[in-house]
């Protein structure tokens, strides 16, 4: 079961893989949204880490989406927007 909350991005990893490569990040409420680069044929998929200090650990949520673009600033774009938008249905909801 941990493997397919992982895949729907319901599970909650320590730390991000090596490899990840960064495209665009912010703060927002205290927590900190990374939009990552995720190939997908010739497009970029959206995708995107939210990490949080909690109690001195570092809790990382992924989250990937069906979303493709071509254009990697729109895509930036979309994935911190929807890293706002987890954050402020699900709060710190999404580490457990």
């Amino acid at each position: 079961m941990s493997f397919l909350k992982k895949l729907f991005g319901g599970g909650a990893a320590k730390s991000e893989p090596a490899g990840d490569t960064v495209m665009g990040e912010e703060s927002y409420k205290g927590f900190s949204i990374k939009a990552i680069e995720m190939k997908a044929g010739g497009e970029l998929q959206l995708a995107g880490i939210i990490e949080k200090d909690i109690g001195g650990e570092i809790k990382t949520y992924r989250y990937i989406r069906a979303e493709r673009m071509s254009s990697r600033e729109d895509l930036v774009a979309l994935a911190l927007s929807k890293g706002r938008q987890i954050i402020d249905e699900q709060g710190e909801q999404i580490y457990r």
